[in-house]
This record gives C-alpha cells, structure tokens and sequence, in this order.
C-alpha cells in the first residue's frame, strides 16, 4: 500500500502552511543558550503557541506546551491490525539560526519554476527569503511536513494507521535542542527528524561533536611604556592562535567524511580574550586528534607571549551511527516508506547534528529525512514545494507503512 497525499489542493495548503511559519520570528541565540538560558530566546514560544493552536485544531490529544518551550501531541492509531500497534515519534525544531536574521522574512514565491530534480518534475514552486534575511526552512519546512502530514490522516480517516507522536523542539540550532527535552511524554520506541536537505536525502550517521573555548589571559600596561614584557596582549594572543589553526582543517576547505576545526568567535582586549571553536569529526579518534591539535597551538601561544592559555572542551553531540545500526529495523521501515513514496534514497552523513542525534545517545534511534531546504543558514536558502510535498508524502506512508 502507498500513498501519494500531496496533490495539487494538498500543495497549496502546504505552501500556505510554510509561508506562515517563516514570517514567524523564532531565532534561537546561542550566546544565552551557553549561558544555560532555555529557551534561549521569548520568541520560540510565539511559534510554539501558534502551532499547539494548529494541533488543537486538528484534533490531537495529549497537545502539551512545556515551560521550556517542547511541544507535545499525540495523534492516536485507528487500526486493529497488530503490525500498526506501536507509534512512531515526529520530530523538527521551531527556532532557526543566529548567524542570519530571521525576523522580519518576507518570503518570495516564485511559480513555475523549470528546475530538474531527482523525482524527474521540472515544475515546481520555489520559497525564497527577499534576501535579507535567511528563510527559515530550517526547519520550518520540517515543521510544515510533519503537521500536512498529520493534516492527511485526520482528513482521511478511513486511512488506517499507527499512533504517531509529534514533538517540536526548541534550541536545536544551539545544540542545546535536547537538554530538557520531556522523555516521560514519549512512548515510541523509535523516532524521525525531518530537518534534512535534498530530495531523497537520508541520514543515520553524523559528525562527532565538540566546542572548545579557549581563554587567554594578559598583563595591561600604558601602551607608551610596554616593553621588556610589561605587556602581554591577549587580543593578539587570540589572534595569533587563530592564525595557526590548520587551514585544511577549516569547514571551508572539507567535505563528505573529512573532519573540521572551526573559529566561531573571536573578541577581548589586552587583559583577556578568548576563541569559541568546534571540533566535528565522524569518529572519536579523530576528535581526540583535533583536541590535541588545538591545546598543541595554546601552549605554543602560551610560550611565545608569556601570558596564560587554558582550553575547555565540552561534548556536544556524538555519531548516532553505530546506535542506529542496533536497531536496524527502524532504518529498514523508513526505506519502504521511501520507496511506497517514490522517491529515490541518497544515503549520506549529516555534516553536522540533529536532535536526533542527542535523542539517539538517549536510547530512541532517530534517523534524519529529508526536507526540501537548501542553502542553509544563509541569505541565499531556498525550498522547493515539491520535495517538501515529498517529504509529507514519506511520513504518510512510514505511518501506514505495515
């Protein structure tokens, strides 16, 4: 049995449906969120209070907004065939990134649009931001397949279909999207981000993950009288350590399975500065290279200056891959829902992490499926109506899926 669920009606109601969400400011901040502020941001509530509206109205039970911002529904199974018995868990995030405003996005709506992708329809809609803000499709595209999805079944009643659980995060983009998350209103035993990429798109590895601080401390003096080590710039010993971070190691010059080091921030004066960085390898060996890689640079900083470097590293998230291979059925569920979608699987790791990831090292494996989105995290993001139709299409069929 399949269930193609986005026709032409089912599109527009969509395309309605993510419009509406990205207009919605909900910009997580990580600064805060490193603070141990959670949310992070007042506005993540905005969206969530929106969409518990949205659940409500189509009829899911159990809709919880908890004080930390999670939003749970339950959409109960109506089928009697055993095979249907046990539920499945939803899952996207409502914040989007820092790095680019997302306040004030005035999608743009551009029909009609000849592009060539991997389901062989060169027509399709294509959701841009004006190009001052990012767009928000991460993961607000997610989002918008998740709830059409739920949408179909409680349209079609006579569709018969497993429990489903949604849930919708905040702080993802902070990597703090699982520090509260509320386990004790979860009942499946495995779950689904949508919060991936390109059509066909499917995850079930990913990067390794940690940041790493690094504080310089100096010694100030009058600048007119600085000499024979009176003075010790922290503002350039953070630069020079930045300098000396390996340029093969930079994000910008890795792909596919190669790991990085990244400068996220630099700033300080003379008496103390500090470099926020991240560590992202696909296996721990190689983590523990990079983390001695960075504390080799501290010290050589250190030496070279006189003044003080300390290196703090925190973990953040590791390779769900080898957790999902323990339980390879959830893996193999999804690929008939793939297939009875028509859409073609593109295994492929995630340069990056999910809260599925997290939620993954909590014992509920959580492979990631695709969204639409591209160009993430940047002014030029775009999302195809098609392979977010795509998308809703896979849930529907991974909850009918016998």
């Amino acid at each position: 049995m399949n269930y193609i669920s986005q026709n032409q009606e089912n599109k527009n109601k969509l395309l309605e449906r993510f419009v509406k969400y990205v207009q919605i400011w909900s910009e997580s901040n990580g600064e805060l969120a490193d603070k141990g502020i959670f949310p992070s941001t007042p506005q993540q509530f905005d969206f969530a209070k929106s969409l518990k509206s949205e659940l409500e109205q189509l009829g899911l039970s159990d809709i919880c907004l908890t004080e930390d911002c999670y939003l749970y529904g339950r959409l109960p199974g109506n089928s009697d065939t055993k095979d249907l018995e046990d539920s499945i868990l939803l899952m996207a995030h409502m914040d989007t990134v820092d790095e680019v405003s997302g306040k004030d996005v005035k999608p743009q709506i551009i029909r009609d649009k000849k592009v060539v992708d991997f389901s062989g329809d060169e027509t399709d809609t294509i959701i841009t931001s004006d190009g001052s803000t990012l767009l928000g499709g991460d993961d607000k595209a997610g989002v918008a397949a998740i709830v059409s999805a739920i949408s179909f079944l409680t349209d079609n009643p006579q569709i018969k279909h497993r429990t489903v659980e949604v849930l919708f995060s905040p702080d993802e983009e902070t990597g703090h999207g699982m520090d509260r998350v509320p386990l004790d209103l979860i009942k499946s035993k495995c779950a689904y981000t949508v919060d991936g990429g390109s059509l066909g798109e499917m995850e079930t590895e990913c990067f390794n993950a940690w940041s790493a601080t690094v504080e310089f401390l100096g010694k100030a003096t009058h600048t007119g009288d600085a000499k024979q080590g009176k003075m010790v710039n922290a503002a350039v010993m953070a630069s020079t350590f930045a300098a000396n971070l390996p340029r093969h190691k930079a994000p910008e010059t890795t792909e596919n399975f190669e790991p990085f080091i990244a400068l996220m921030n630099i700033e300080g004066t003379i008496e103390k500065a500090e470099v926020s960085l991240l560590l992202r390898a696909f296996t721990l060996p190689e983590i523990e290279e990079e983390k001695r890689t960075v504390e080799k640079i501290a010290q050589a900083v250190e030496l070279s200056f006189g003044g003080k470097a300390s290196v703090f590293f925190s973990q953040q998230y590791l390779n769900m891959k080898e957790k999902i291979g323990e339980n390879p059925q959830v893996v193999e569920r999804l690929e008939k829902a793939y297939n009875s979608a028509g859409v073609s699987i593109i295994n492929k790791p995630i340069r990056g992490g999910t809260d599925g990831s997290r939620l993954t090292e909590m014992g509920i494996p959580t492979p990631n499926i695709f969204t639409g989105a591209h160009n993430f995290h940047s002014r030029n993001e775009w999302c195809s109506l098609n392979q977010m139709a795509k998308a809703a299409d896979v849930l529907v069929n991974l909850l009918i899926e016998l």
